[in-house]
């Protein structure tokens, strides 16, 4: 087992037991480290530490969405989503396929694709010139049936395996970018209703959450939340359309199409990572 399967197998481990709050010997123990070892370990990979990961878990999430959803309307309602997720162009740059690129199937485009390691799981992804067309995890799915999802979409492209050519979308996940360093291009396909919903998602700072109802109001279409959710589950590339940060209005959940574990998992990473004055529980010693 390499550190990366590690990492999640422990993450997962603990999205599991979270209730039960086990102790870092505990889950060190589950990977068959010691607890020195794995905290080192888990530190490094995943850049926090296992007791801040458990006690995201243990946040309460309805809290969350009351806070995330009037920042969400907000943005929308100051920005315009028709005119694209202005905010966060700085960050991650969403570009719809062209009618012309879209009539010819991708004739003349070359698209690179390779699988990563993560602490969050492993990651397939896909780039053409223009931006990353897919990302989605490997461990629900196998890589060559990524491939071949992305090979209808793209029919007459040529696809090579070059993972040095996709590594930096994945880099740039776990990594700060260097001051003045260029955002990240996302060049995907779907309907308008699709594009618009993407671009609303990049709106949820990270760390917080929307509900899917929400998401609809922000868009000018409040009794279209089932189709919200459709458009959210055929999200193309994962963690940078973060979809993940969607949930029920109940706060429950909901559905993610790589699991609901996955989902609760890259949420509490993610949540450990930007909001640092929340924590004040102790894992248990």
């Amino acid at each position: 087992m390499n550190d990366y399967a590690r990492i999640e197998k422990a993450m997962a481990y603990m999205v599991a037991h979270a209730a039960e709050q086990p102790n870092l010997e505990a889950v060190a123990a589950h990977v068959h480290l010691s607890a020195f070892h794995f905290q080192r370990l888990f530190c490094r990979y995943a850049g926090i530490s296992p007791k801040r990961f458990l006690q995201a878990l243990t946040l309460e999430r309805g809290k969350q969405l009351m806070q995330s959803s009037t920042s969400l309307l907000d943005i929308a309602h100051t920005l315009g989503l028709s005119g694209g997720s202005r905010l966060y162009d700085h960050f991650v740059q969403l570009e719809a396929v062209t009618p012309g690129e879209y009539k010819r199937q991708g004739e003349g485009v070359e698209i690179a694709y390779g699988v990563h390691e993560t602490p969050l799981g492993s990651l397939f992804v896909a780039i053409t010139p223009r931006g990353i067309c897919r990302m989605g995890f490997v461990d629900m799915t196998n890589s060559q049936a990524l491939l071949a999802r992305l090979a209808k979409e793209w029919p007459r492209s040529a696809f090579y395996h070059s993972p040095d050519a996709t590594r930096y979308a994945v880099e740039r996940l776990f990594t700060q970018p260097e001051e003045g360093a260029t955002a990240v291009s996302l060049h995907v396909t779907g309907t308008n209703f699709q594009i618009a919903v993407w671009r609303a998602l990049l709106t949820i700072p990270e760390g917080q959450l929307a509900s899917y109802s929400h998401i609809a109001q922000a868009l000018g279409t409040p009794k279209s939340s089932r189709a919200v959710g459709n458009a959210v589950g055929a999200n193309p590339v994962a963690l940078w359309i973060p979809c993940h940060r969607v949930i029920q209005q109940s706060g429950a959940l909901g559905g993610y199409r790589w699991g609901v574990e996955k989902k609760q998992l890259v949420q509490a990473w993610e949540l450990a990572q930007v909001d640092h004055s929340v924590f004040e529980l102790e894992i248990n010693p």
